[in-house]
């Protein structure tokens, strides 16, 4: 069976496809989202797409618990939908997470354009991660103005 280059696949959904999102601000000027996955950015362009690209890069959530999920897409799975992503769960602390990444994505040559977009990612996934302190609220230690007698 012979494999369709990205560069046509992306021909073919750039304009219309199930995961497009468009939003139109202020005059003319709109921007496209895609909720496709194995999208860093979450825009409608080739370098960033799911669908054209071989090679893609997932940083999620990875379960109930506070880890932190990276795939990465085998080339030679592309007809294959249930082995297609080699998954990787990362529960340490955020340091080790980039530079687990950062040697996944740049230093084995598999996507180096996108590893600005994936510590990104795995900035943001791991912000969510974090469960907010219950207790005791802070008090405002700002100066009080005091209104006296003139």
């Amino acid at each position: 069976m012979a494999t369709v280059p990205g560069q046509l696949i992306w021909e073919v959904v750039k304009k219309s496809n199930c995961f497009l999102v468009k939003q139109f601000g202020r005059g003319t000027a709109g921007v496209e989202f895609s909720k496709e996955p194995n999208n860093l950015y979450n825009l409608n362009s080739y370098k960033h797409s799911g669908l054209a690209n071989k090679k893609t890069v997932t940083i999620q959530r990875g379960g109930k618990d506070q880890s932190v999920l990276l795939a990465t897409t085998k080339t030679k799975k592309q007809n294959k939908p249930l082995s297609l992503l080699h998954k990787s769960v990362m529960k340490k602390e955020f340091p080790r997470m980039a530079k687990a990444v950062k040697n996944q994505v740049t230093d084995n040559y598999y996507r180096p354009d996108l590893t600005k977009a994936a510590l990104a990612r795995l900035s943001a996934v791991h912000r969510s991660l974090k469960v907010a302190k219950s207790g005791v609220k802070k008090r405002n230690r700002q100066a009080l103005k005091i209104h006296g007698r003139k």
